[in-house]
This record gives structure tokens, C-alpha cells and sequence, in this order.
């Protein structure tokens, strides 16, 4: 396994984290066990989580996968062992503190002793803002329109919120995710005037179909020293290959709820996919290993979070941590990226 700092910490992160968001819906709990106690062996000392998920959100549902990490901790006494990372959610549906925004005082600190609880731990290594308040792009929408009334809470705010929470011991680091350059520089530069809590990471999409990360986040992560966390970094299984040639394997995530993952049903993915297959081919290398690795060795990047249903599918991308990619193989990926420029941002 592979080992980077966790922004300006000391914390060493492996390039390859565990995401946990199907644990709860498209896995048990016994799976997720399996999961947990395979990663840890091979040396995944980082885990992703949210406490909206399982994934899709729904009433029924959000808070089970944090349930699930919480009860491995209970029966392995291995908390010590990983650097855990959850979410507070943004804007949210009624089900979830009668819905509205979530990062005032109140609100923000009933999510982290809920978090906290559902974890059975005393402290979470690094608390994201799962995203914006404010009106901005994200999720893959194009297009910004100015429609800020201002009256999401304040980043100066939310930053000292979470300070109140370092000081309690409850949170270590601070991170963003699904974030814009303007919100990450405003939330660094109040950091660093008014001696707030850093931002040490960054947790947006990422992958072979999606590299707008490129064009102003990935100068802010270099310069700055916070890290990108790619999420979707198979672009929710494309980059697999699993559903080339119109197939729809048994319960993907696709075929489970389609409706959900039309972010990444584009009129270029099929063709981009099949365009990088050949190169997998080509030079006889996994296609979803070849796509991860891709993400691991961008200089911007922290850790590249993983999700997988079947172990099958953990080993392959866990292994890819030993792939190699030559000059000439990521020439012809960035070649493709001309051809087909971000089909699914």
C-alpha cells in the first residue's frame, strides 16, 4: 500500500480509501464486516463514510452504514486502527432534522454526537461538509446561475462551529467536499486570518470521464496543501466495464435505481469507456485498475476512494495500488481525454 499526508498533518493516509456508502443498502452488515477486516489487512488504513448513507438516501435508510462501521469497531477494538472520516450533510430533506440547512450550531452539533453514536467512537478523524450550502454547481451541473439570497450560514461561522468541536476532542481535521475553487479559497483564507480550523481536504468526483478537477482545483490542492479525495473514480462502475456492449449486470447500481445515477448516463460515456477499454487491453491491464491508478498518481491527489459490492471487486481495486502506468499508456488516456472531454463532469 501506498502512504500520503493528509493535507498539512501528520496523519498518513493510504492512496486508497475504503468508501462504505453501499453498506446498508446493497450490502449487509456481515458483508461490510468482511470489507473492513480485508482492507485493514492489506493495509487501507482509511475510511470514508457519511451519515446520510446508505446511498441512495432515503428516510429508512440514512445512518445504517455508520451503524455498520460502528459495530465492527465494537467487535474488532480496532478504532485505533483506522482514520475515519465522515459527513455532516448539507441541505437536507425533513428526515433528517426536519430538513433545511445543517451547519448552524445547533444542528451541527446534534449530526456530530449522532455521527458519534452510530460510530461508537469518542472522535472522528476527519469531518467533511458532505456539500454547500450556498447556491453553486455540483453533482455535475453546468451552467452557474446567481441566485444567492445569503442566507446559508456563514463560513466564518460554520468554521468556528467546527473549532468548538476540535476543542471538545470530538473532530481532529476539518475537510470540504463537493466544493468549488471560490469556496475552498474563501474557507482557507478564513482559516488563516481569523486562526480558525484548515481545510485539509477535498472530496469531489474524479476519473477518466471526469477530470474538470483539473482546470482550478487541482492549482489550489498543489499550492495550498489540501488534497483531493476522488469519489466515484469508476464513475459509479462504467469504468469497469461492466456495463459495455448495453449490459446490466444483476443488482448494480445502475440497475437498481437508474433513475439515481444519471449522472453517469451520458451521450459519450459508452464510446469514452470503450475508448479506454482498448487501451486496458492494449497493454493487458484490468480496465478498472488501469482507471484507478490513473487517479492515484495525479499530483493533487490524497487518496482514491474505492466502493465495491462484491470482494471480487475490493481486490481488483485494492491491487491496484501495484499497477504501473508507463509515459506512453497515459499518453494515449490523455488522447482519448481530447477526443472525448469529460462526458460525465
Amino acid at each position: 500500500m501506498n502512504y500520503r499526508k493528509l493535507g498539512t498533518t501528520d496523519l498518513k493516509v493510504s492512496t486508497i480509501c475504503l468508501g462504505t456508502m453501499t453498506w446498508g443498502e446493497q450490502n449487509t452488515q456481515e458483508e461490510g464486516f468482511v470489507q473492513m477486516d480485508y482492507a485493514l489487512d492489506q493495509g487501507v488504513n482509511f475510511w470514508d463514510t457519511a451519515e446520510l448513507y446508505a446511498v441512495p438516501p432515503k428516510a429508512e435508510t440514512f445512518g445504517h452504514t455508520e451503524i455498520i462501521i460502528g459495530n465492527w469497531f465494537k467487535k474488532t477494538k480496532k478504532r485505533n486502527k483506522v482514520i475515519l472520516a465522515t459527513k455532516v450533510a448539507g441541505p437536507s430533506r425533513e428526515y433528517l432534522r426536519g430538513g433545511g440547512y445543517n451547519y448552524g450550531i445547533k444542528k451541527m452539533t446534534e449530526a456530530i454526537n449522532d455521527s458519534l453514536k452510530r460510530l461508537q467512537t469518542d472522535y472522528i478523524d476527519l469531518y467533511q461538509l458532505h456539500w454547500p450550502e450556498r447556491n453553486t454547481n455540483m453533482f455535475g451541473r453546468l451552467g452557474y446561475e446567481h441566485k444567492d439570497k445569503g442566507d446559508w450560514n456563514k463560513f466564518e461561522d460554520i468554521l468556528g462551529n467546527l473549532e468548538k468541536f476540535v476543542k471538545e476532542g470530538k473532530i481532529r481535521e476539518v475537510g470540504l467536499s463537493n466544493e468549488t475553487p471560490w469556496g475552498v479559497s474563501k474557507y482557507l483564507e478564513l482559516a488563516k486570518t481569523r486562526n480558525l480550523p484548515r481545510m485539509m481536504s477535498i472530496q469531489n468526483p474524479y476519473s477518466l470521464l471526469n477530470r474538470t478537477y483539473e482546470i482550478g482545483l487541482a492549482e489550489v490542492s498543489i499550492r495550498e496543501q489540501i488534497g483531493l479525495l476522488a469519489y466515484s473514480p469508476l464513475a459509479s462502475g462504467y469504468l469497469s466495464g461492466k456495463y459495455r456492449n448495453n449490459q446490466m449486470p444483476k443488482n448494480s447500481r445502475v440497475a437498481l435505481d437508474p433513475n439515481f445515477w444519471t449522472r453517469y448516463a451520458k451521450p459519450n460515456t459508452s464510446v469514452a469507456v470503450d475508448a479506454y477499454f482498448e487501451i486496458s487491453k492494449k497493454y493487458n491491464i484490468d480496465l478498472a485498475q488501469m482507471s484507478l491508478k490513473f487517479c492515484e498518481i495525479q499530483p493533487f491527489m490524497t487518496s482514491v476512494i474505492i466502493g465495491a459490492t462484491t470482494m471480487e471487486q475490493l481486490k481488483t481495486d485494492i491491487e491496484s495500488v501495484n499497477v504501473k502506468l508507463t509515459n506512453e499508456i497515459i499518453k494515449e488516456i490523455n488522447e482519448i481525454q481530447k477526443i472525448y472531454p469529460n462526458p460525465c463532469p
